[in-house]
């Protein structure tokens, strides 16, 4: 059996594992662990479906990771937790994995609540597959006293000795033990019968010095202590299992359901499972068996079997305290004042019969408190509906807070009814209110449930409500229903629209599929100019995300002038808002401030309360794209210190993107990707994937992460832009994706940059956009042609922007074309020329406080120096460079400044380190892109060789990586080029190739 140990034999008298004859056995680290991360994944192992179900090893790697390098350093190892924790399926994937190909002994017990009456059950078990040789060749009075507990022979006269009987297996084990490793396994060691564990305990203080390894599980309660641990070996490690956490159960359930369950139900089951992988299966296949709650937001159904392990000793008590548990389980906040006041005059006592069995509890505060989330599931899922009715009327005659109580009286009465039904939406107006639309969701739906048939106009009022409060909250797949039943069953014209409405603002970006709804909507609403506004406005929108510029400004001013006709303020704003968008896009920027200032003067200005949140966000980014950064900062940041729970995730998502953005340009870097990891989180917590939370992510990677992850959050922020056909974030997904390439300072990123980048001017152009950021994108695309020695397509599209900006265009907008034009210049021999473009360009960034577009642009021009050969000026761009880089935290610039110094230094030293010629030559093939066999077969040497010597390749030239030797090689390359037309134009000869090769800097990239 091999791999239970440690890597080398200890030394005589280590007190190490040794075989029969007294030598050192060495015990081999362990082999490679299976992949249990895999989402979903279940490890079908022997001994999985114990008493702790088939959990998965899903989030339990790291803990698996640890018991083996437990059991290989203290030979023993045993697991404790509560019930369905997971124990008995770690303890069976460490057996596997330790046993893996092993031909030694394995003995196993695992035994039930029934097994611990029967006397020396556990050891049978054990014995079960020990070879019959090894019992008869122990001594007579041991084999006889051992064979008489196994039941294999008859109890010798006088009866057998319960120390003959250990001695026995002491014995047997050693015996084993000179013919490989032996491991023991025992699960659920609390039911192991009481002379089996006297037995264990009596063999495990006198295993030491042999190969025989523990692994043991024991079920303990939460927080609790194991009791049987003297039936291992001293010194064994204990390994409590913890709870997993919400993001390891998701995937668990994903693996069930065969794909995302419905956020507010896996939200349920996290809350209710607790970490917890057999309960968070059961409610997980519970719920899709059952379809989730029968009320919205209500309580998970339990499934018998998982009430009948919880609840055996609950049903045991009285009926006054399980009356007691009832009405807690079905209380928001119960505690004993609560209890009273519902008419539980005995509930302490109660509750006292519950915390003796560890159910339920009531702390110093009074406050009751359940001993585990399920169990209050599990008590309220065992009372039978007129239980449960009872229950929620005393608690509804006892609550005073109105929503509490409405919910209370609606659960108290599950049948049409008026009155109820208006309660419960005065509670949703009020939830509304408070900003829980969650909540209020969930009372409109209990509205709608309870209101009579024969009002069938406020059933489909009360529907639409429940839609919208839905779509508010983020819940997309409850409002998409709800919203599609009311469009089936509405009775009147307006209702339909409404409808309509709430399915376009719940799509969110993917607006381009939704051209039927607006037309349809458009024909219903003939002649009520309110709703025509609002369906123009939502025309104009689909336009913008579509790319259809005119369009979207066409239908704007129709829905504006609708919304005038019809008194609808809110649509009005709305209208012009969407509007200045479509003329700030074209690059109509006095158009777009006018529409703007408009807007948000009907929305009461700066103090204009919810109203105005949109409008303010879109002032914030044009002042951000008109180069005012401190100005779009303090109005970004106002907005959100103003913004309240009454914001939808939406809103809220909105506004952290642009926040990100001005961060970006500010140079906050470190803020920026905290400020998009918030705003990843508002998204995740509303179920649902974004591209401007996906662009926002890429964005702030792209200065202040890796160029790696920026390219990957950058791709999915196109995935999902394409898959909601919302071309805007299209734009912006593939320009950071361009800038992400770009960053690399590689040929494969330059085409990477390029394709992206060219997406960009085409769906630009296809839109007939001319706003500041396309116009920054165009400098990007130059500058990655300018990498790809396409200096002719450069200049074409500087031109082609040149020709697009107006009269009012940004400085920026200027600095990044002078970049691309100083980088060009340069790469056709003009050096000269190309570092006074950039320092034009440095010049007007320094003014505009710009300092990551102002580091980006001192690197090409210490780059462009070096070449040159002008050092001190190379020198001090660099240096100015990587001193912003570092103090704003833009890694990756950080990182190219280091490297451009270090290649510098390697310079001035004179040549730095000499690579032969075979060096050289295998530099140039890795660093081109070949692998290390590539590269052996083209040269006629062995892999082994080029190894070795791409390792002092390494050294000489102080890189780490395929990837930054890469690098090295593409800037001699470059130097090569650049050098040879310089000193040409200079009446001097290039330089000799192999020498720009050993002038390669030894000193280590710098990585921020």
């Amino acid at each position: 059996m091999p791999s239970i140990g440690s890597t080398t034999s200890p030394a005589s008298g280590s007190g190490g594992p040794r075989d029969g004859s007294g030598r050192d056995v060495a015990l081999p680290m362990p082999p490679a662990a299976p992949d249990l991360t895999r989402p979903g994944a279940l490890l079908a192992l022997p001994g999985t479906g114990g008493r702790d179900g088939h959990a998965s090893l899903t989030g339990r790697r790291e803990l698996l990771d640890d018991a083996y390098a437990r059991l290989a350093a203290d030979r023993a190892v045993l697991f404790c937790g509560p019930a369905g924790i997971g124990k008995s399926t770690l303890l069976a994937a460490l057996v596997a994995w330790a046993t893996e190909g092993s031909g030694g002994a394995v003995l196993r017990c695992a035994p039930a609540p029934e097994d611990a009456r029967l006397p020396f059950v556990g050891l049978i078990d054990l014995f079960a597959y020990v070879p019959e040789e090894v019992v008869d060749g122990l001594p007579p009075q041991p084999r006889a006293a051992l064979r008489a507990a196994l039941l294999r022979g008859v109890e010798p006269d006088g009866g057998h000795s319960r120390l003959a009987v250990r001695l026995a297996v002491l014995e047997a084990l050693r015996r084993l033990a000179r013919t490989g490793p032996v491991l023991l396994v025992v699960d659920d060691l609390q039911w192991l019968d009481e002379p089996s564990a006297e037995v264990l305990a009596f063999v495990a203080r006198r295993l030491d010095g042999l190969p025989v390894r523990v692994v043991a599980a024991e079920r303990v309660s939460e927080g609790g202590q194991p009791e049987r641990l003297r039936c291992c070996p001293p010194g064994t490690a204990e390994i409590p299992v913890p709870p997993l956490a919400a993001d390891d159960v998701a995937r668990l359930l994903g693996g069930v359901a065969g794909g995302d369950l419905p956020l507010p139900l896996l939200r349920a089951i996290q809350r209710t499972a607790a970490g917890n992988p057999l309960y968070a299966l059961e409610l997980g296949r519970a719920a899709l068996r059952d379809g989730g709650p029968r009320e919205h937001g209500g309580a998970l159904a339990v499934p018998p079997r998982l009430r009948t392990l919880l609840l055996e000793r609950v049903r045991t008590l009285p009926d006054s305290a399980r009356r007691t548990l009832l009405v807690s389980s079905a209380a928001a906040r119960p505690s004993l004042t609560l209890l009273r006041a519902a008419g539980l005059d005995d509930a302490g006592s109660g509750l006292a019969e519950a915390e003796r069995l560890g159910v339920a509890s009531a702390d110093a505060a009074g406050a009751v408190r359940f001993s585990h989330p399920l169990l209050r599931a599990a008590v309220y899922a065992d009372a039978s509906g007129q239980e449960r009715r009872q229950a929620h009327a005393l608690l509804a005659a006892a609550v005073t807070e109105p929503v509490e109580q409405a919910r209370h009286l609606a659960l108290a009465r599950p049948h049409e009814d008026e009155a109820t039904a208006a309660t419960l939406m005065a509670a949703a107006g009020s939830a509304r209110h408070r900003g829980a639309p969650a909540t209020a969701a969930e009372l409109a739906t209990l509205a709608a449930r309870r209101t009579p048939q024969d009002r069938p106009g406020e059933r489909v009022e009360r529907w639409l409500s429940a839609a919208e409060y839905a779509c508010d909250a983020g819940d997309r797949e409850e409002t998409e229903r709800v919203a599609r039943t009311v469009l089936a069953d509405a009775l009147t014209p307006r209702q339909r629209v409404r409808a309509r409405l709430v399915l376009l603002r719940n799509v969110g970006q993917a607006l381009e599929g939704a051209q039927g709804l607006i037309e349809d909507g458009l024909r219903d609403a003939d002649g009520d100019p309110q709703l025509e506004a609002w369906l123009r406005q939502w025309a104009a929108v689909r336009g913008l995300l579509c790319g259809e510029l005119e369009q979207a400004a066409d239908h704007a001013q129709r829905a504006a002038r609708r919304a005038a006709a019809a008194g609808d303020v809110q649509a009005r704003i709305t209208a012009l808002f969407t509007l200045a968008r479509a003329r700030s896009l074209s690059g109509e920027t006095a158009a777009a401030d006018h529409a703007l200032e408009r807007s948000l003067a009907l929305a009461g200005g700066e103090d204009g309360g919810p109203g105005s949140w949109g409008l303010l966000r879109m002032r914030a980014v044009l002042a951000l794209d008109a180069d005012r950064v401190a100005e779009a900062r303090e109005q970004v940041g106002q907005l959100l210190a103003s913004m309240d729970e009454f914001a939808g995730f939406e809103e809220v998502t909105a506004a952290l993107v642009a926040l990100t953005r001005v961060q970006v340009r500010a140079g906050e870097c470190r803020e920026a990707l905290r400020t998009a990891e918030r705003c990843t989180r508002t998204v995740e917590e509303a179920g649902v994937e974004s591209a401007p939370a996906l662009y926002a992510a890429a964005l702030a990677a792209t200065t202040g992460g890796s160029p790696d992850e920026a390219r990957h959050l950058a791709e999915r922020a196109v995935r999902a832009s394409e898959a909601d056909g919302d071309r805007l974030f299209l734009l912006r997904a593939l320009a950071v994706l361009g800038q992400a390439a770009l960053q690399t300072g590689e040929p494969q990123g330059a085409a990477q940059a390029v394709g992206a980048l060219r997406r960009v001017r085409e769906i630009g152009e296809a839109m007939g956009a001319a706003d500041p950021p396309l116009l920054h994108w165009h400098g990007d695309l130059a500058e990655a042609l300018v990498m790809l020695g396409e200096t002719d397509a450069a200049a074409a599209v500087v031109e082609e922007a040149y020709r697009r900006a107006s009269e009012q265009v940004p400085g920026s907008v200027l600095a990044s074309l002078e970049r691309a034009e100083g980088l060009r210049a340069a790469a056709v021999g003009r050096a000269r020329e190309g570092a006074a473009l950039l320092l034009s360009s440095a010049g007007r960034l320094r003014e505009l406080a710009l300092p990551v577009d102002l580091a980006r642009t001192l690197i090409a021009l210490g780059a462009v120096e070096r070449r040159a050969r002008r050092r001190t000026a190379a020198r001090a761009a660099l240096a100015e460079a990587l001193q912003i880089a570092e103090r704003t935290g833009a890694v990756p610039l950080a990182a190219r400044a280091g490297e451009e110094l270090a290649r510098l230094d390697a310079v001035e030293r004179g040549g730095g380190p000499q690579l032969t010629p075979t060096e050289a030559r295998i530099a140039e093939l890795v660093g081109e892109g070949a692998t290390n066999r590539e590269v052996a077969a083209e040269l006629f040497i062995s892999v082994k060789t080029v190894e070795g010597t791409l390792s002092r390749v390494y050294r000489k030239l102080g890189v780490r990586s395929r990837t930054a030797l890469s690098r090295v090689m593409s800037s001699a390359r470059t130097a090569r080029a650049v050098g040879g037309e310089d000193r040409s134009a200079q009446g001097q000869e290039p330089a000799e190739p192999g020498r720009v090769v050993r002038q390669l800097t030894a000193v280590p990239p710098v990585h921020g």
